[in-house]
């Protein structure tokens, strides 16, 4: 393999472009690496999948899963957040990658797919990640691998891998074929225009129709407790220390303005650089000031609370502190009294403490807080009848969704038995590949349901749903365009849908390939995605 390579080798190394080599790839390779090396070593690691008797380890997960987010990344030109992965599936996407791959890999054996060194050596001269002025780099390709630490063997093996998973997927792709009906169908939906009829229902539509039983609303508040949960209440008492009042009795030495300075050096950063001490003296002799009259102020306040907290007096404390208590009446935590209006520290505390109990010191830019909860309210579900108008409305909001669905279906299977029904109509519209219908709005799925309609077959049995309405709709009149014009641009037309039938078979036989596999999967891994 080597010496194939040697023979265009060029002796000029361009500078590495790319830091990483499998980012420059967006192709499988490295995602079916360990094909080789299943049931070797994997037992530790645990597993992530077994397809047929063969494992994919959790290190090859973890190398599929990291790489599609890299890709992902790059797309979005910054970090992804756990809420936007859970929506893209990544982790599934990145397992079920490894197991369609491990299953093609499989099945390109028995469809007689083979790939030779020669094929291997011919790919890789050819990727432009190798290659300077134009061609091949041997010295380039070794430096590439050595800094990636791959060796020629591995990298080699998976390029193989990946060269039959093409080969094997290409084969599938050109046994697909488009037919005339197919090409007709695609000529009729991109050249007709059509006339929907259609009714719609939505849940403020029928929300009047709705009658609940004691029971029913009974039922529904057992079943959605968290939603009329009270929230938690506290009262508190507490002192407050204010360290600037302690800086006024207070001095600092010229070491500890120093030490200050150099412990903080750069909140002195000038329009030139680091501004020298001498020409910042004053401002460092105040912050360091403050600083300190806050820590001994934190100190004092700590050592009094701990010595006197099992007495619970918090007026105790505060006389020795030479403070007033202040008290805040109930609250909640997203509604704190004004005094206590962005104290998020002070808030958690109370919070966390028990009726009675006294908690700090906690330190904000306000001062030091000393703090005793007076009084605690839990959050507690009330009985129906204290909140039987909120839980209605609630119970009253879901059963109307199910109501105007349960409309909507009826109103389908009645267009479907050709019954009469008073219905609205959009006019006259062709196909949109965005699915804007007149009237009814943005519906993909409808669109495309609606332009396989056809006389003898006007309508679906089920309805679509379109924002927050159900539509059950019904074909009123389909204009056909000319089919002269369709048997001028036939060949022309199936070229430009071959694609799209080419990865439909592959989809097919990929599904196929998993239905008659034993797949096993770590739900663990996946469960986040759910």
């Amino acid at each position: 393999m080597l010496d194939i390579m040697r023979k265009k080798k060029n002796s000029i190394i361009i500078k590495i472009v790319f830091v990483v080599i499998v980012l420059s790839f967006i192709g499988t390779m490295f995602l079916v690496w360990g094909e080789g090396r299943s049931g070797m070593g994997g037992g530790s690691l645990g597993y992530a999948a077994r397809v047929d008797g063969s494992t994919i380890t959790l290190e090859e997960y973890q190398s599929s899963y990291q790489r599609i987010r890299n890709v992902y990344q790059q797309i979005y030109g910054q970090s992804l957040p756990a809420e936007m992965e859970k929506v893209l599936g990544l982790k599934k996407v990145a397992l079920d990658t490894l197991i369609d791959n491990r299953l093609i890999i499989k099945e390109a054996k028995s469809m007689g797919i083979k790939v030779t060194k020669d094929d291997v050596a011919a790919d890789i001269a050819a990727m432009p990640t190798f290659q300077k002025d134009g061609a091949f780099s041997f010295d380039l390709y070794q430096q590439l691998l050595k800094s990636n630490r791959m060796t020629a063997k591995d990298f080699e093996e998976g390029q193989k891998m990946e060269l039959t998973l093409k080969k094997a997927r290409q084969a599938i792709k050109d046994k697909a074929a488009v037919t005339d009906e197919d090409a007709l169908a695609q000529f009729r939906k991109e050249n007709d225009r059509i006339d929907l009829e259609y009714v719609a229902y939505a849940p403020t539509d029928v929300i009047n129709e709705v009658k609940l039983t004691e029971a029913e609303l009974n039922e529904y508040l057992q079943k959605n407790q968290a939603e009329f949960k009270t929230p938690e209440k506290v009262a508190l008492s507490y002192i407050l220390l204010d360290p600037s009042l302690q800086a006024a009795k207070m001095t600092v030495t010229e070491e500890e303005i120093q030490t200050y300075y150099q412990k903080n050096i750069d909140k002195y950063q000038g329009k030139d650089g680091i501004q020298p001490l001498k020409d910042v003296k004053e401002r460092a002799k105040s912050d360091a000031l403050r600083q300190k009259a806050a820590k001994q102020s934190f100190e004092t306040a700590a050592d009094t609370l701990y010595k006197n907290i099992k007495s619970g007096d918090l007026g105790l404390i505060a006389g020795q502190l030479g403070l007033k208590v202040q008290d805040a009446p109930m609250f909640t935590a997203t509604a704190p009294v004004a005094a206590l209006a962005g104290e998020a520290a002070v808030l958690k505390k109370a919070f966390e403490l028990k009726q009675g109990e006294l908690g700090g010191p906690v330190e904000t830019a306000r001062g030091i807080y000393i703090i005793k909860v007076k009084e605690r309210k839990d959050s507690i579900v009330p009985p129906l009848a204290e909140i039987k108008a909120a839980v209605e409305q609630k119970a009253k909001g879901v059963k109307a969704v199910e109501v105007a669905k349960k409309k909507a279906e009826d109103a389908a299977k009645q267009f479907v038995a050709k019954a009469a029904l008073k219905a609205q109509t959009t006019g006259s519209f062709g196909f949109s590949a965005k699915g804007d219908l007149p009237v009814i709005g943005n519906a993909p799925e409808l669109m495309e349901a609606a332009f396989k309609l056809t006389p003898a077959a006007p309508a679906v049995d089920t309805p679509f749903k379109v924002g927050n309405r159900w539509y059950a709709v019904r074909l009123k009149q389909r204009i056909e365009a000319p089919r002269a014009d369709f048997e001028k641009g036939k060949e022309e037309l199936k070229k430009k849908i071959l694609p799209k039938k080419q990865e439909e078979a592959l989809d097919t036989w990929i599904k196929g390939l998993r239905a008659k596999a034993k797949i096993e999967i770590n739900q663990a891994l996946v469960a986040d995605d759910k």
